[in-house]
């Protein structure tokens, strides 16, 4: 048994990503909170949210590197959000 145990660093981010299907020519912005292995870049992060189900082809409006205590107060903002519980309706959300 290896008794060296790797410790996973994370970083969050606070990412404002447009999303469409709103309508013809409409969209809506969303605060969007993620955990990412620690040596994550803006890069990585903008690759995660334009695989997102129902982002628009530019989806990112901004991005920022954020503390564990926002990233928990920005999920917990984002389980009382309509839009996303209509977007993902009944899913886990990314």
């Amino acid at each position: 048994m290896d008794t060296e145990e790797k410790v996973m660093e994370w970083s969050y981010w606070k990412a404002v990503v447009r999303y469409g299907h709103v309508g013809k020519g409409k969209e809506i912005s969303v605060a969007r909170y993620l955990v990412m292995p620690g040596g994550s870049t803006t890069v990585d992060v903008m690759a995660v949210i334009t695989e997102m189900p129902g982002t628009k082809k530019r989806s990112v409006g901004s991005i920022r590197k954020i503390d564990r205590l926002e990233y928990l107060e920005g999920l917990r903002a984002e389980k009382e959000n309509f839009f996303l519980q209509r977007l993902f309706d009944g899913r886990q959300a990314q």
